[in-house]
């Protein structure tokens, strides 16, 4: 078993437990009472330029602990001031040491869309993401059959919510396409054996088409590696590591951004 499906399969254990406190159908109740979304992420993603998604995240399960302190809401003030366009907010409590509390207070504290990174396997996941203030999901191809990618997408659409839609070969960008994501995410980090490639992205840039908002993930270190994912058309950056560990964010977004 990959650490993938651990995380799957815990995470399927974390909404049987919220389900015990609400269930589904009152959940999507008061999700579908709230305004319907205006697809502000994938909006914001569509610029002239690169555009960039920057994370909070407090640790993962390939380097631990990233940030010892992790004052989140600053973090997201400050990336908001240097010009990031979105916002990736982790809550998957076990191995990245995120929380929904994250989520919800970063989104009522800045003005730029947020998105919800978590291991969806249920669509009560989305659901929560809409009361949370989430502009958007992550929707993993390796842990979702296209039955469920096809569906989860539907749900969005209802809710207003993008969801960007993450790949990491040729066989998931097809399935990818088939169900109809705007959004995708290549991810440049293999999550089964956490090796890191930036030649993943350009690889399979070709294989998504021109309308399709394209977004390189993971292993993005300084502006040299930014210009050459410009080169060959990529759409957006999302970066977390490189600036958690930086001290100055705000100086280290200027630099990615060139």
């Amino acid at each position: 078993m990959t650490i993938l499906d651990e995380i799957a399969e815990y995470t399927k254990e974390r909404v049987a437990r919220a389900k015990e406190e609400k269930s589904l159908e009152q959940i999507k109740k008061e999700a579908y009472k709230l305004p319907k979304g205006n697809l502000s992420f994938e909006k914001a993603l569509v610029k002239g330029d690169i555009a960039f998604i920057c994370e909070c995240k407090k640790a993962s399960p390939s380097k631990g602990i990233i940030a010892e302190e992790f004052d989140y809401l600053q973090i997201a003030k400050d990336y908001e001031t240097a010009g990031a366009d979105c916002i990736s907010v982790l809550t998957e409590p076990k191995w990245f040491l995120g929380s929904d509390e994250y989520l919800k207070n970063i989104v009522n504290t800045v003005h730029v869309p947020v998105i919800r990174k978590d291991f969806v396997v249920d669509e009560y996941m989305i659901y929560e993401a809409k009361l949370l203030g989430a502009s958007a999901v992550l929707l993993i191809c390796s842990i979702l059959s296209e039955e469920q990618l096809a569906h989860y997408i539907r749900i969005c659409d209802m809710l207003g919510l993008s969801a960007l839609v993450e790949a990491h070969d040729e066989v998931e960008i097809g399935i990818a396409i088939r169900v109809g994501a705007r959004l995708i995410g290549v991810n440049n980090r293999n999550l089964k054996d956490f090796s890191v490639d930036t030649e993943n992205s350009k690889r399979l840039r070709n294989l998504i088409p021109g309308d399709v908002i394209f977004v390189s993930e993971s292993g993005i270190k300084n502006a040299e590696d930014v210009n050459e994912l410009r080169k060959v058309g990529i759409d957006a950056v999302l970066i977390g590591e490189t600036l958690m560990r930086a001290e100055n964010k705000t100086e280290k977004l200027k630099e990615l951004k060139g």
